[in-house]
C-alpha cells in the first residue's frame, strides 16, 4: 500500500481488524483517532480527540499532513431499533474532514463504513437482496446525509470516495460487549448452567427468515481493496461473507460448541432475562477458570434483543464488489464458531 491511512473511531466494530490489515502491509502506517486514549506501537500514532469537538479534531490532525486515506468507521451512541442522530453522525464526519483537508495535500481516498440500517433493516421488511442503489427509505438516515456530505464535499476534489455497507459484523472482540458472537457464547452458557435448552430467543419468522453474516476480517479487507482500487471510486460495496444461512440452520452447531440441548423459536427479551442471572454468569466463570468478569461487561443484551428480532430477511447482494475484482467468501456457521473457540481460549467463554 505504501500509504498513511487515518482511522477515525479507532475503538468501533470495523476497525480493530482494519488496523491488522493495513499494518500487514509493511510500508503502511496508520494514525488510530479514537475518543479514549490507547497505546501507539510502530507503525501505529495512536492520537486521542472528540469528534463532536471540530477544534480538538483539528488541533489532534494538524501535524498530520501525509494522510493519503481515510478510514471513518465512527458513529454517535447506538440506538438499536430507534432513529439514530443525524445531526451529531454528520457533524463528527464534517469534524474529521475539515480537520484532515487543509493539511493532507496528498489526500486519496476516504472511505465510509455504513451498514443495512441504509436500506431500512432497523424499521421492517425491505426489498432483498437489498442493492446499493435502491431507492431510499423516507428519512431521516444518517448515512443518507453522510453519504450526501462526501459525494458533495468531493466534487472538484482529487480525492475519491467509497462505502461499505456490511451487515452485522461477527469477531472476537472481547472488549466491547456490543458483539453478537460474545452475546451468542454469553446466552450458550447461561443455558447450560441452568439446565435449560439453548432457544432462540426470537420469533419462528426470525428463526426462519435468510440472513448473510460479515466477518470483521474480511470486511477489512474489502474496505482496503475498495479504497485501494481505481473501479471502486465514488461508490457504495455490499460486504457479507458471501452465503445466505438462518438461525435455525445455524443453532445445532452452536448448540453442539457448548454441549446444550438445541432448543426452538420462544420469543422473550434477553435484555429483561439476564437482569437477574449475575450470580448464575459468577457460577460459570468459578466453574470452567474464566477470566473475573462480569455478565454484562461481556455481553450487551439490549443489543441481544436487536441482533434476533428481524422476523423478515436480511440479505444484500454483494455481486458489484465482486465484480469490482474482490472474490474472498467467509463460511459462516464455520466463522461462528472459530470465533467462538477464539472465546473460550482466551478463557472469556467456556
Amino acid at each position: 500500500m505504501g500509504k498513511t491511512a487515518l482511522v477515525a473511531g479507532a475503538g468501533g466494530a470495523a476497525s480493530k481488524r482494519l488496523i491488522e490489515v493495513l499494518l500487514a502491509d509493511p510500508d503502511s502506517s496508520v494514525i488510530a483517532l479514537a475518543r479514549s486514549p490507547r497505546a501507539s506501537t510502530a507503525r501505529m500514532n495512536a492520537i486521542s480527540a472528540d469528534l463532536f469537538d471540530r477544534a480538538a479534531c483539528a488541533d489532534a490532525l494538524s501535524a498530520h499532513r501525509g494522510v493519503t486515506h481515510i478510514f471513518y468507521t465512527a458513529r454517535a451512541k447506538h440506538g438499536e431499533t430507534g432513529v439514530e442522530s443525524v445531526e451529531d453522525n454528520v457533524a463528527m464526519l464534517r469534524n474529521v474532514l475539515d480537520a484532515v483537508e487543509p493539511v493532507a495535500s496528498g489526500l486519496e481516498h476516504v472511505h465510509l463504513v455504513q451498514g443495512t440500517k441504509y436500506y431500512g433493516m432497523h424499521l421492517g421488511p425491505f426489498r432483498t437482496p437489498a442493492r446499493e442503489d435502491d431507492a431510499r427509505h423516507p428519512p431521516p438516515n444518517f448515512y443518507y446525509d453522510q453519504q450526501d456530505l462526501l459525494a458533495e464535499r468531493q466534487r472538484g476534489r482529487a480525492w475519491a470516495w467509497s462505502a461499505s455497507r456490511p451487515t452485522f459484523i461477527y469477531d472476537f472482540a472481547p472488549e466491547r460487549a456490543r458483539n453478537a458472537v460474545a452475546v451468542i457464547g454469553a446466552y450458550a452458557a447461561l443455558c447450560r448452567e441452568l439446565g435449560s435448552p439453548f432457544d432462540f430467543p426470537g420469533s419462528t419468522a426470525a428463526f426462519d427468515a435468510r440472513r448473510d453474516l460479515t466477518d470483521a476480517t474480511l470486511l477489512a479487507r474489502a474496505m482496503k481493496y475498495i479504497a485501494l482500487t481505481p473501479a471502486c471510486r465514488n461508490q457504495a460495496f455490499n460486504v457479507t461473507n458471501g452465503d445466505i444461512v438462518s438461525w435455525r440452520g445455524l443453532w445445532p452447531a452452536i448448540a453442539a460448541h457448548f454441549g446444550v440441548a438445541a432448543g426452538d423459536a420462544r420469543p422473550f427479551s434477553l435484555n429483561e432475562w439476564t437482569r437477574d442471572k449475575q450470580a448464575v454468569w459468577a457460577e460459570v466463570v468459578r466453574r470452567h477458570g474464566l477470566a473475573n468478569t462480569r455478565l454484562d461487561d461481556v455481553a450487551d443484551w439490549a443489543f441481544a434483543d436487536f441482533h434476533w428480532s428481524q422476523g423478515y430477511d436480511v440479505v444484500s447482494n454483494p455481486a458489484r464488489l465482486r465484480a469490482a475484482g474482490f472474490p474472498e467468501t467467509v463460511d459462516s456457521g464455520k466463522m461462528l464458531l472459530r470465533h467462538l473457540q477464539r472465546y473460550r481460549e482466551a478463557k472469556i467463554l467456556p
